[in-house]
């Protein structure tokens, strides 16, 4: 893979998900060539792992919703589901791989925006499937009319599940993920499909140009046994079963795209 990609940029843009994915294939990447020197450099919310022998860089971008939250006098943070100026940032990589939704859910003192702004008009709330899908068309408009095909392949990583409801499983008296190492048996998820993910799979195929969904949603929504739960360094107190641990699912995700950048 450093081979093919020598002289490219591979860039991650999303949340915490996308940074997960970001570790993993940097881990994949070194163990496939570990003699290889490596740097890693982070500047403000940009993170570079480079590999100078084969002039491959892979960045993390931490921008959770795509779209922009400013500060505003008098109203603190505002989302604004129609601005997209930190697209700055990653303009001009070989390849994109975007992920929202985990940051959308969140309310009260982990929600990090006071308002929301779309045009002229200004919420205190919203439906969030709703502002997530007026966010992912701002983003989906930017691809549009800023990607030329020819020279950068994007990728949608798809919607990340949690398993923070153990009884969807069977198990109504489970902790969350605590204490599982077997997978939910499969094909299908007894929880159902997410919605988040039908949004997604709406925008991306209303676009002009092309845009490959990983879809690592239902093979990702079987695996309850993969998430740190109590096993990240904070205690018993915080349960993460959201996160994946590594190696893990993470590593599936960027199979599915070494072999879409093959297939491309």
């Amino acid at each position: 893979m450093l081979s093919r990609l020598s002289g490219k940029s591979i860039m991650f843009v999303g949340d915490s998900l996308s940074l997960n994915q970001w570790q993993s294939l940097n881990c994949m990447l070194h163990t496939g060539a570990p003699q290889a020197n490596y740097t890693l450099r982070r500047t403000g919310e940009l993170s570079t792992f480079t590999f100078p022998e084969y002039d491959v860089k892979v960045l993390f971008y931490r921008h959770a919703f795509l779209v922009d939250i400013i500060s505003r006098s008098g109203m603190g943070r505002v989302l604004k589901l129609d601005s997209i100026e930190g697209a700055k940032v990653w303009s001009g990589s070989d390849v994109l791989i975007f992920n929202s939704w985990h940051w959308w859910t969140h309310t009260g003192r982990k929600q990090p925006w006071d308002y929301i702004e779309e045009g002229s008009k200004t919420y205190k709330d919203m439906d969030r499937l709703v502002a997530f899908e007026k966010g992912l068309n701002t983003w989906a408009q930017w691809v549009d009319s800023n990607v030329d095909p020819t020279k950068t392949k994007v990728f949608f990583q798809g919607v990340s599940p949690d398993h923070s409801n153990s009884s969807i499983w069977g198990e109504a008296n489970g902790n969350r993920c605590e204490g599982e190492t077997e997978p939910v048996g499969g094909p299908t998820y007894p929880g159902g499909a997410d919605p988040a993910e039908a949004v997604v799979e709406k925008v991306i195929g209303k676009m002009r140009k092309a845009v490959h969904l990983l879809n690592i949603t239902t093979l990702s929504q079987l695996r309850k046994d993969g998430h740190p739960s109590f096993y990240h360094g904070h205690g018993h107190a915080v349960m993460d079963c959201s996160h994946w641990c590594l190696a893990g699912v993470p590593d599936t995700w960027n199979q599915l795209l070494y072999a879409a950048l093959l297939y491309n």
